[in-house]
């Protein structure tokens, strides 16, 4: 995979997650505080900033109440 491509995919994941939140009327702060994350991280990951692990996004999935799989199909 391209790096401009794997920077599309952390962006789109992103975007993706935010729409999700969002649809679960969740502020990132209900989201970091209900499995320690920062907020600011939160925020990073819905900008497409930084790329997250596979251990957080299970973790994100279970705060949203959303199979793993969602938060990446966009």
């Amino acid at each position: 995979m391209k790096i401009s491509h794997s920077k599309a995919f952390v962006k789109n994941f992103g975007i993706n997650l935010r729409k999700i939140r969002i649809q679960k009327k969740l502020s990132q702060a209900d989201l970091a505080f209900s499995y320690n994350f920062e907020i600011s991280q939160i925020s990073r990951i819905e900008r497409g900033i930084i790329n997250t692990s596979i251990v957080n996004i299970y973790i994100i999935s279970l705060a949203l109440k959303v199979y793993p799989k969602e938060l990446l199909d966009f």
